[in-house]
Formats: structure tokens, C-alpha cells, sequence
């Protein structure tokens, strides 16, 4: 059960460290510090893209429309925080703290 939850916060910082990238990208491409016309850039920001996506939909949906101002992200990276700091620690130290069901030294 701990390498499981082990496995989701790695994948769960992984995930934060793609949103980043992600976000760096998109402002330097709006600022014309790089340029999108470059096959890496587009492969890049593609991929980038298809891992965020589906996170982004749902909260898209949920939250107003603010024009050009994309929120979802910020809305993911703070659920990653909370899940990566609060819940798993916490589920961590509840399965170290349950009482062993099994063979006992007096159970012979």
C-alpha cells in the first residue's frame, strides 16, 4: 500500500514539473522568445498537450470564462499540492500506525 502511494506521488510530481514546462513554454512563445514554427517546439508543446489536457477539461468546464486568462492549470497544481503534501503524508502515517491482524507470539 506504501509503494502504491509512493508510485502516485512520483507520478503526481512528475505531473507538476509537465504543467510547469508546459506554462514556461506557452509564455515564451507568447513573448516571441521562442518560436513555434520549430518541429522540436511544436513536438514538445504537443506532447505537452495531450498529458494536460485531459486534467484541464473537466475544470474548464466548472470554472467562468476569464478570455485569455487559463486557470485550470493553477486549479491542478493546487490540487497536486494539497494530495502531495497533506493527504498522502497523512495516509502514510494512518497505515504505519494500524495494528497488525495476523500471527501473534501468544496466537500458538
Amino acid at each position: 500500500m506504501i509503494l502504491l502511494l509512493e508510485i502516485v506521488y512520483f507520478i503526481l510530481n512528475i505531473l507538476w514539473w509537465v504543467i510547469l514546462i508546459q506554462a514556461l513554454a506557452s509564455w515564451l512563445i507568447a513573448f516571441n522568445v521562442i518560436n513555434s514554427d520549430n518541429d522540436f517546439i511544436r513536438k514538445l508543446l504537443y506532447t505537452l498537450d495531450q498529458i494536460t489536457e485531459p486534467l484541464y477539461r473537466p475544470i474548464r468546464k466548472i470554472l467562468p470564462d476569464f478570455g485569455a486568462i487559463d486557470l485550470s492549470p493553477a486549479v491542478v497544481l493546487m490540487v497536486i499540492l494539497i494530495v502531495n503534501r497533506f493527504v498522502i503524508p497523512h495516509l502514510i502515517t494512518h497505515i504505519y500506525m494500524m495494528p497488525f491482524h495476523g500471527f501473534m507470539y501468544g496466537d500458538v
